[in-house]
């Protein structure tokens, strides 16, 4: 079984990144904004992507809407 205590840092992180970047926004808009992306610019399904590769994804789509 999985360590389940991988979580904390996991959506410490996530909110950190959520409060700077998107703050406006609604948590289904961030969560359904950022899968959209992650299936069409990354080709993955989110199902299988571990907690630390989707920190890493959801950094780079911050870096992503930044430029926009």
């Amino acid at each position: 079984m999985r360590d389940p205590n991988r979580l904390n840092n996991f959506y410490d992180d996530f909110k950190i990144l959520h409060k700077t970047h998107f703050p406006d926004w609604r948590f289904g808009q961030l969560i359904n904004n950022f899968f959209s992306w992650i299936l069409t610019e990354k080709k993955r399904d989110i199902f299988f992507i571990e907690e630390n590769v989707m920190l890493d994804y959801f950094s780079e789509f911050c870096s992503f809407m930044k430029k926009k």
